[in-house]
């Protein structure tokens, strides 16, 4: 929808006020002025707080084309405006850019939001959320920005002004005793008759102060809004949904591979396998027993049945076909029965969770207990899985807990990072408590949600 301007119609950007005829009666140029002589408070504010800022810079410049008896002295003003700059601008530039979000909706109304994110709790958290975003440094340079925005408006509207004052008391001045004469730069005036005719440019100096000013606040705020406005929350909310789906259908997609390998596996080669090592045992009846080659095609037999073992676990650990026939408590005790330690199995499921979900448990509970045989000794091992419900939903909790030496750490390992980036590809939590001593537990929500992308086929 087009909005015109005209007769009876309201103007709703600056840019479009100050390109129409009724701009210097319109609100907007009470607001452009407004944020022009803002902005030389502001900018005086901040100069005088930043100071210590930028004072290695300035010793810095002015040492500049020195003899090179001072390089020592300029490499560590250097340093020294590096060092100012990287600790202690964000301290000045993030309350500076949270009053230019405000003072923007002077000359560009709508949403103003920081883009910043919400810190951990605590002094370091904030610290280290706050230094690390790019939010902050956008505000640092925006400082910069300011001081430049605070020489120009301080140049623009004192020259302006004065001008306006002079043209407009010149009369006034010339009457008074004791003035012969007023200087205006490219004349001199001496008669208050020769200064009435500037006396009445006084107004269209006042107008054009007053579009500069518009034109100056409006250059300013589309530079504030560039560097201090983040993304609206409604698009950051569209890409995150965007990048959710993306995971999930990979996941799904990668789910759907490991199964279709699974299928392979089992009705192919390991068939096969088998079919070969019935024949080898046919052989064996028309072979004399013990004779040398009854022994090579046992000593085969032998080999071919030790490969379908192997080749057995490998398609459990793929995907074993249990937890698709009789869901995740019977796939759970099967791999309890196969884990070298001792479990402890509870569960407490009246109805089967959706397929990824409990594919998502078994292969969290299969990589724990690796994680117990590998570095807790042998402890025994608690398993716990139930469904729980709440106003959002159902819910899969499962809880894996093992008396072992404790001191688990993501850092030291892949496993423990697999495990909590394959939960939160479903949308799920992942917490891990191991102290010194242990025990060890680790404590999986999984929401029970059937709107994930099928899986391409």
């Amino acid at each position: 929808m087009n909005t015109r301007i005209g007769s009876g119609a309201r103007p709703d950007t600056l840019l479009r006020a100050m390109t129409g005829p009724r701009y210097l009666v319109t609100g907007w140029a009470w607001r452009a002025l407004a944020y022009t002589f803002t902005t030389l408070m502001v900018g005086g504010v901040l100069l005088l707080v930043a100071a210590p800022i930028y004072a290695p810079w300035a010793i810095f410049v002015s040492m500049i084309g020195r003899d090179t008896s001072v390089a020592g002295y300029m490499v560590f003003t250097f340093v020294a405006g590096v060092a100012m700059v990287l600790f202690f601008a964000p301290l000045v530039a993030i309350p500076l850019g949270a009053l230019e979000r405000r003072r923007l909706r002077l000359v560009l109304p709508g949403p103003a939001g920081s883009g910043h994110r919400t810190p951990p709790p605590g002094l370091w958290g904030w610290v280290r959320t706050r230094y690390t975003e790019a939010s902050t440094w956008r505000e640092v340079a925006y400082a910069g920005v300011m001081a430049v925005g605070f020489g120009l408006a301080l140049v623009l509207v004192g020259s302006l002004t004065t001008l306006t004052l002079v043209l407009a008391a010149s009369p006034l001045i010339l009457a008074s005793d004791g003035e012969e004469y007023v200087s205006m730069g490219w004349t001199v005036l001496t008669s208050p008759a020769e200064a009435v005719p500037y006396a009445l440019l006084s107004p269209v100096v006042l107008i054009l102060l007053v579009y500069c000013c518009g034109a100056l606040s409006y250059g300013h705020g589309v530079v504030a809004r560039a560097l201090l406005v983040g993304p609206p929350k409604e698009e950051l909310y569209a890409e995150l949904d965007q990048v959710t789906e993306s995971r999930a259908r990979l996941a799904n997609a990668f789910e759907y591979e490991r199964r279709r390998i699974e299928r392979d596996l089992h009705d192919g080669a390991q068939q096969r396998l088998v079919a070969l090592s019935m024949d080898l045992g046919m052989a064996r009846v028309d072979l004399e027993e013990g004779s040398p080659a009854d022994l090579r095609v046992a000593a085969a037999q032998v080999k071919v049945d030790d490969l379908i073992d192997e080749l057995r676990e490998l398609v459990r650990g793929i995907h074993p076909r249990v937890l698709s026939d009789r869901g995740l408590p019977a796939a759970l005790a099967e791999l309890a029965d196969h884990t070298p330690v001792p479990v402890s199995l509870a569960t407490d499921l009246p109805r089967r969770p959706p397929a990824h979900v409990e594919g998502t448990a078994y292969f969290v509970v299969a990589e724990a207990l690796t994680n117990v045989y590998k570095h807790a000794g042998g402890g025994a091992v608690t398993v716990h899985a139930e469904l729980r419900g709440d106003p959002r939903g159902e819910t899969l909790v499962v809880e894996v807990t093992d008396q072992g030496p404790g001191g688990a750490d993501p850092a030291r390992g892949s496993g423990l990072t697999g495990m909590a980036d394959r939960v939160a590809v479903m949308g799920g939590t992942m917490d891990l408590s191991s102290p010194v001593g242990g025990p060890t537990r680790i404590r999986v929500e999984l929401p029970c949600t059937n709107d994930r992308p099928e899986a391409a086929k």
